[in-house]
């Protein structure tokens, strides 16, 4: 199949990325690396559709016009091209996205790059394209993706080493400190010897949990790493941690079973407000294991929380129409959020871009404004020092 072949495809991507604005200004070569390797050299001949109620195989050889749709489906579209019990495991993922991480990893000729999360080979090959030959390693979990990755990688004539193992543990294959590290599934924290593999001045691009991805930059001596949130995404998330957890948890009826609520209390707030990502994202990071999801119920919109394990609310219009919390479980994940949602208003109602994140061997931590003086939250149980 050529890289114009049915409708949609490379020359519609490129010109969706332009209306959209999602070709990154400060990074042109991003442009010229997309048409190179343009994506369908990196996908497999089965994509996965989802169909409203499960996700349906669309294959090149049999609706080659549909595979390809599915491909290019848009800027801000990822492609499954892997399920593991009925849930996606690996995507290529949506190229707005792969074209922001990359320009947010500031890569120039010359660097030495890690790529942690090969898939299928897509994102190493763009780095490897704008790093040159020999200076992109890559680690994949999966053997059979990594097969696949090196298969395609090789076709396009790119040098670049792809290895099996955990990119979790451990430091780049062959040992050495690189230049850049790119991630390309998500953790909750990020792991020290991700900062440890990378020379002070360098930089690290990671997906941080559901929601968002993240640059840091290795500060000097490399005992601290701090950067911005740079983008709102979705990512696949580390097979090996939390994040893989998180993303396969059970879904609120799976939590609360048959339970009554234990506490009950009506709000003073809009539940519609839940739906702005501003402050969906503001609960993220002081709750970054509550999961809130919006369904229809008899009265009205409900919004259902849940943390995975047993905790649960639920946001609803009680008998006179005003909302009710609803909650029940060891926490009162409910309050939680409605304390984060008070200081989020107290704080002028940040944006996303307005969190970072700190990393540092004993701790780690999100802030707001400031990474000295703006209020923190602690990632995975690391509190920061004492200031």
């Amino acid at each position: 199949m050529g890289d114009d072949a049915g409708p949609g495809g490379r020359p519609a991507l490129d010109a969706e990325m332009e209306r959209a604005g999602a070709w990154p200004e400060d990074s042109p070569w991003l442009r010229e690396a997309f048409t190179a390797l343009p994506r369908e050299r990196f996908a497999p001949g089965r994509l996965w559709r989802w169909d409203g109620w499960a996700y349906v195989p669309v294959d090149s050889s049999g609706d080659p016009d549909g595979w390809l749709a599915e491909l290019y489906a848009g800027p801000h579209a990822p492609a499954v091209t892997q399920l593991s019990g009925g849930l996606p495991s690996s995507s290529l993922s949506a190229p707005s996205v792969v074209a922001d991480m990359l320009d947010s990893l500031r890569l120039e000729p010359g660097h030495r790059v890690w790529d942690v999360g090969t898939g299928q080979g897509w994102t190493a090959a763009l780095a490897a394209w704008r790093a040159g030959p020999g200076l992109v390693v890559s680690t994949e979990v999966d053997e059979r993706l990594a097969a696949f990755a090196r298969g395609r990688l090789a076709a396009a004539g790119l040098d670049v080493e792809v290895v099996v193992g955990d990119g979790t543990a451990g430091g780049p294959p062959g040992g050495g400190r690189v230049d850049r590290l790119h991630a390309t599934y998500a953790v909750e924290a990020v792991p020290w010897s991700w900062v440890a593999a990378v020379r002070p001045g360098g930089r690290i691009v990671y997906p941080w949990g559901r929601l968002g991805y993240v640059a840091l930059t290795v500060g000097d001596g490399g005992c601290v790493a701090h950067g911005w949130v740079h983008g709102l995404a979705q990512f696949m998330g580390d097979r090996t941690g939390p994040a893989q957890a998180g993303a396969g948890r059970p879904a609120y009826a799976a939590v609360r079973g048959d339970a009554e609520p234990e506490t009950s209390r009506v709000l003073d707030r809009d539940p519609a407000a839940l739906e702005d990502w501003n402050l969906r994202f503001a609960l993220r990071v002081a709750a970054p294991d509550a999961v809130l999801s919006t369904e229809q119920g008899a009265d009205g919109p409900v919004v259902l929380v849940h943390d995975g394990d047993r905790s649960w609310a639920e946001v609803g219009p009680g008998a006179d129409g005003r909302p009710v919390l609803r909650q029940g479980g060891p926490r009162r994940l409910g309050d939680e959020l409605m304390l984060a949602w008070a200081q989020w208003d107290g704080l002028g109602r940040p944006g996303p871009y307005d969190y970072g994140v700190t990393v540092t061997p004993d701790a780690q931590w999100a802030w707001q404004g400031d990474p000295q003086d703006g209020p923190r939250w602690p990632i995975g149980g690391r509190l920061p020092a004492a200031r």
